[in-house]
C-alpha cells in the first residue's frame, strides 16, 4: 500500500520530533488564591534554531491560568527549573495541568498532572 505524500511527511515528523519533557513539578501558595509553580524540563536543545521555549499552565477543563515563556535555548543545563509566580488558581481545584512547548514541534502533547497540596 503507497501511503500519500503529506501521510508519509506528517508520519516522519513525528518520528523525528523530540518533545520537551517535564520531569517534575510543584506548587506553593503565595496567599490570596496565587501560586508559585516550578518545573523542570528536558528537551535535546541544540542552539537557538530548536530550544523548549515555554510551558503552560492549564485548568482541568484547558483554560489558561498562566504562561511562562524561555527566552533562551539550555544546551548545556539538562534539565532545567524555572518558575512562574502569581497563578491565580481558582478555588476548589485539586490538581492543575502543565504542558511544554518547543520552538520547532510547538506544544506537546502530553499533559503533567501536578496536585496543588
Amino acid at each position: 500500500m503507497r501511503l500519500p505524500l503529506i501521510a508519509l511527511l506528517l508520519s516522519s515528523q513525528t518520528a523525528l520530533a523530540d518533545p520537551a519533557e517535564i520531569v517534575e513539578a510543584s506548587a506553593k501558595a503565595q496567599g490570596s488564591g496565587d501560586w508559585n509553580i516550578s518545573v523542570t524540563l528536558r528537551h535535546p536543545d541544540t542552539g537557538w534554531d530548536h530550544y523548549a521555549d515555554g510551558w503552560e499552565v492549564l485548568s482541568p477543563d484547558g483554560t489558561r491560568l498562566g504562561f511562562r515563556e524561555l527566552l533562551h535555548p539550555h544546551v548545556n543545563e539538562q534539565p532545567f527549573k524555572r518558575s512562574l509566580g502569581g497563578v491565580t488558581i481558582p478555588a476548589g481545584l485539586d490538581h492543575v495541568l502543565i504542558r511544554a512547548k518547543c520552538s520547532v514541534d510547538g506544544w506537546g502533547k502530553d499533559l503533567f498532572r501536578l496536585d496543588l497540596p
